[in-house]
């Protein structure tokens, strides 16, 4: 199975949220879609701007607590060195809805 850490965004590039899941598509599926309640749908943030694979959930778990606990800066070098233009990097993923999706 695979995990993915996560970082979300919204259109200002305002306000980070960190996530954790193993299903990544799916995930920023309901993100995109405003499925989910709380933090992320009530600051937008459906952007998609960063992102980690793990083999391991502890190490995938791991990984979220330590990037929810390092500073902004910190955050924003990490995200720049793989996305130097904070591009949502699942702009081109959703043509269909993934649940009713064949395939």
């Amino acid at each position: 199975k695979t995990y993915y850490v996560y970082i979300l965004t919204n259109y200002k590039n305002k306000t980070l949220y960190i996530g954790l899941t193993n299903d990544l598509g799916r995930r920023i599926y309901e993100h995109k879609n405003e499925l989910i309640e709380g933090f992320s749908k009530r600051y937008k943030l459906k952007n998609l701007i960063y992102y980690e694979e793990f083999k391991n959930i502890r190490d995938a778990v791991a990984r979220e607590k330590q990037l929810k606990n390092w500073h902004r800066e910190w955050k924003l070098n990490l995200i720049k060195n793989m996305n130097p233009e904070f591009q949502d990097l699942s702009k081109e993923w959703y043509t269909e809805d993934p649940e009713t999706s064949s395939g």
